[in-house]
């Protein structure tokens, strides 16, 4: 150490500097106003900082610049760091004759849109999230890729730069989708090395702004949550999920739903789960897979409950996921959605859906801690239009009550009043009618519905021997008479070769075995009525004798 150094400077605690104060002083606003206000000798002083920018390395950058009358090589490695420790040592002012600190940075700051991608990378380390270099450092790097994708798109467009990004111009069609998509995501190690946590929703921005692949940044997005989040501490993990979140919605709010993949948004969930991440971060991710919960499976809805609760699987997250998909495609959980915009596609992913919840629902059936108001919420979240069939949801609902034996009618009503028995298939309807575990009054709702079936099927029938006319005249082109014959499906005329006695026999056949199938149809229909009236006196008769036995014994 120098004895004629009289100044201590303590940066940020991790280094010492002994310099001149005068030196020091005739360039640094901030050491000229702090002796300024003191009294008395100056000598063996110490100055700390505790949040000096860039630290020690930019710290002896200053010192330089001031022991050599003005005088420093700036260039994109050290520009970004000189411009912040002259921001806050306050060295905007001229000596001299020479050019301050400030303004010299600021000069090279200009050209960052020429920088590298190393050199934006290393200026990335070092830039404030609010100042104005950041945005341009992100810009800069943003236009890399975009030209870079472009390289990909059209191989004809190349340059020196495209060399330093590790890109060749080769043409797409001799390579592989797997190359393709390595080439594409080059740049993810890099970022993931560089960025923190607050640089990464101003660089989502930067490239929504830029029109850079969605579909790409969201990968990026995930591939940055899995590096990042491994060695993180549990504070770190949660701000680094809240950050992947928000840019994500970001990413969502500008871009279609194929951008992201639902089952990257399943991923994230899971692990955040016991990260007690914002209310607002939690929202916006439940309410990304909701908008795209036509492209879950069924192991994606499998996410077990939370510490705490007595059921298997997250039933409230599963029911919340179907209200933000039913309000995103306009139906808040209410009637059918064909007549809006769209309709048939809306139809079509309601379906999905459906099909889906019926698997989820078939799962989370033998669950003997899953409440009745709970499995019947399940049960009721979509509207009846999106189902064709009722049949899985029967089978789950069968599978519950054998499970739960201690529910009350009024349970049991309500779980089996949410099934559409119109809906039902006729094998499914007979099954109703003979389950014990099903209440009275909902199997004649299953015969009921047979009934209707019935009547329809009679119906048809009937339509179809109204329109089994005899043959009628009419007239052909060239004038001559002939017989129009329903099922011969053609003119015949006088005189043809196509015997008209055979064909009316043939037509009175299919007639009498039409009334032959009506006749047995009406069969079946008298033999059902009559099991169902055997059926539900035989019910009525054991709740009688249960009733009448004594308290221990019933």
């Amino acid at each position: 150490m120098d004895a004629s150094c009289d100044l201590e400077v303590d940066v940020n605690g991790e280094e010492t500097f002994f310099i001149h104060e005068k030196i020091i002083s005739s360039y640094c606003g901030k050491i000229r106003k702090l002796f300024a206000k003191s009294k008395g000798p100056t000598k063996n002083l110490k100055v700390i900082f505790n949040d000096f920018p860039g630290g020690p390395e930019s710290f002896e950058l200053v010192s330089r610049f001031c022991y050599n009358k003005g005088k420093i090589v700036i260039n994109p490695y050290t520009s970004p760091r000189l411009f912040r420790a002259a921001h806050y040592m306050e060295m905007n002012e001229t000596v001299s004759g020479s050019h301050n600190l400030l303004e010299k940075t600021e000069k090279s700051l200009e050209e960052i849109k020429f920088w590298s991608w190393i050199e934006l990378l290393s200026a990335l380390k070092y830039v404030a999230i609010s100042s104005k270099i950041l945005q341009k450092c992100l810009d800069s790097l943003v236009a890399r890729l975009v030209f870079a994708e472009l390289s990909l798109s059209c191989p004809s467009i190349s340059s020196p730069e495209s060399s330093a990004l590790r890109l060749s111009t080769d043409s797409k069609s001799t390579e592989s989708g797997q190359t393709r998509f390595l080439r594409s995501t080059w740049w993810f190690e890099d970022l993931v090395n560089i960025l923190t946590p607050d640089l990464v929703k101003p660089l989502v921005k930067s490239i929504i702004f830029h029109k850079f692949d969605h579909g790409i940044t969201s990968r990026f997005l995930v591939y940055y949550h899995k590096s990042r989040f491994i060695t993180a501490s549990p504070e770190e993990k949660r701000e680094i999920t809240e950050t992947v979140i928000d840019s994500l919605c970001l990413l969502d709010q500008n871009s279609n739903s194929n951008s992201i993949s639902c089952k990257n948004l399943f991923g994230i969930l899971r692990v955040s789960s016991n990260l007690n991440i914002s209310k607002i971060s939690k929202k916006n991710l439940e309410c990304m897979i909701g908008s795209r919960l036509d492209q879950a499976t069924l192991d994606d809805l499998l996410v077990p409950s939370p510490h705490g609760s007595n059921y298997l699987y997250d039933v409230n997250l599963v029911l919340q996921l179907v209200k933000y998909f039913l309000a995103g495609k306009g139906g808040g959980g209410g009637g059918c959605l064909a007549g809006k915009s769209g309709g048939e596609v809306v139809v079509c992913d309601m379906q999905k859906v459906a099909r889906l919840i019926d698997l989820y629902v078939a799962e989370v059936a033998p669950d003997p801690r899953l409440k009745p108001y709970k499995f019947l919420a399940l049960l009721k979240i979509l509207p009846e239009c999106s189902r064709d069939s009722y049949d899985e949801m029967y089978h789950a609902i069968n599978i519950y009550l054998q499970v739960h034996m201690g529910l009350s009618d009024e349970e049991k009503t309500n779980i089996c009043a949410s099934l559409n028995y119109d809906k039902l298939s006729s094998e499914i309807c007979n099954h109703v009618m003979q389950n014990e575990k099903f209440p009275s009054k909902i199997t004649k709702l299953a015969l009921k519905a047979q009934q209707v079936n019935l009547e329809n099927l009679f119906l048809d029938i009937d339509i179809q021997k109204r329109f089994a006319l005899p043959p009628c005249e009419t007239e052909t082109k060239d004038g001559r008479h002939g017989q129009v014959v329903l099922y011969a499906k053609q003119v015949v005329p006088h005189g043809g070769k196509m015997d008209i006695v055979n064909e009316n026999e043939k037509m009175r056949a299919h007639l009498e075995g039409m009334q032959w199938r009506v006749i047995e149809l009406e069969k079946v229909c008298k033999k059902m009525q009559t099991q169902m009236t055997k059926i539900l006196k035989s019910r009525l008769s054991r709740q009688n004798s249960a009733k009448s036995l004594p308290r221990l014994c019933s």
